[in-house]
């Protein structure tokens, strides 16, 4: 503990800013109560100027519990890897045609998800997410509120999303979804009407690429009846913060790629909105041969 205290007084004294966040990410799992990092600041707000770490409580007990978890972790992804991809044997994961890939049931299977709303840039939308009757759907809802924040900057508000935690491996790792054997999201919805956009967020290569989607949207039909929705991922385009981009390609669907998937609502319609969502999955539909449904250009 005195030589952890020592490395993070010396990066500060050194002035070095990157030094104690590289330490951040090394001792992240040992701290408690730690803040996540974003680097987005409200308009007309103070920058914090205590640095980060400051804010940390370190713990022994934690430290020695997370260094155990990690290592089951680890053990069992040897496991797995020995018997074949993601833990099934080869002749089965080939032949695979359906799979769920989150189900809500608990609330553990909740807490793999989080909520964001336009409050984050002092909107006043509301979102909130819960398990829906006898703890057979997530229940997302809230009210959507257009009304721009009076900062001088902000032009546009009013939305409300809900994300996939990112996978991670044992020591907090990066993991990403291999859905190259299918070619379709399959998911199992009730909705009251209104238009949200599914987004499948990607790992970029570039620090440019940081804010890529695809995206593409789902119409729920209301009323109150359950619906099974089928996107071929040759629908998906790509955008970048809001904005659909000229040059487009098809998502990248090996094991290299996707992190996470999503949903948003910002139809700009003031008022309370609700979805249930009973499963999210995927489907190799053999009578889909389409590769991709948007024109690609050759760059000169």
């Amino acid at each position: 503990m005195t030589l952890t205290m020592k490395l993070l007084n010396g990066a500060s004294l050194c002035g070095g800013c990157c030094r104690h966040k590289v330490l951040l990410q090394l001792l992240g799992p040992l701290l408690s109560h730690s803040k996540l990092y974003s680097s987005y600041r409200r308009p007309g707000a103070e920058p914090e100027k205590k640095p980060s770490w400051q804010n940390a409580d370190f713990s022994l007990k934690k430290g020695f519990d997370t260094l155990k978890t990690q290592l089951n972790l680890l053990k069992q992804e040897t496991q797995d890897h020995l018997i074949g991809p993601e833990g099934q044997p080869l002749s089965q994961y080939m032949l695979e045609q359906t799979k769920v890939v989150w189900q809500f049931r608990s609330q553990e299977d909740l807490n793999k998800w989080v909520i964001s709303s336009d409050i984050e840039i002092g909107g006043k939308s509301e979102v909130y997410l819960k398990l829906g009757r006898n703890n057979q759907a997530a229940l997302l809802y809230g009210t959507l509120n257009t009304e721009v924040p009076r900062d001088g900057e902000t032009k546009y508000s009013g939305y409300c999303s809900m994300r996939a935690k990112p996978p991670l491996g044992s020591f907090r790792r990066k993991k990403y979804y291999d859905w190259s054997n299918f070619n379709s999201l399959y998911l199992r919805v009730r909705g009251d009407g209104r238009p949200w956009m599914v987004n499948i967020y990607t790992d970029p290569y570039f620090s440019h690429q940081k804010d890529d989607l695809y995206n593409y949207f789902m119409f729920t039909r209301g009323g109150p009846y359950w619906e099974e929705i089928k996107i071929p991922f040759s629908k998906f385009f790509l955008s970048s913060r809001g904005r659909v981009q000229d040059s487009q390609h098809p998502v990248w669907l090996d094991k290299a790629s996707i992190s996470t998937l999503g949903f948003t609502i910002g139809d700009k319609v003031d008022g309370p909105f609700q979805l249930e969502i009973d499963f999210i999955g995927l489907l190799n539909d053999r009578a889909h041969t389409e590769e991709f449904a948007y024109e690609t250009y050759d760059k000169n």
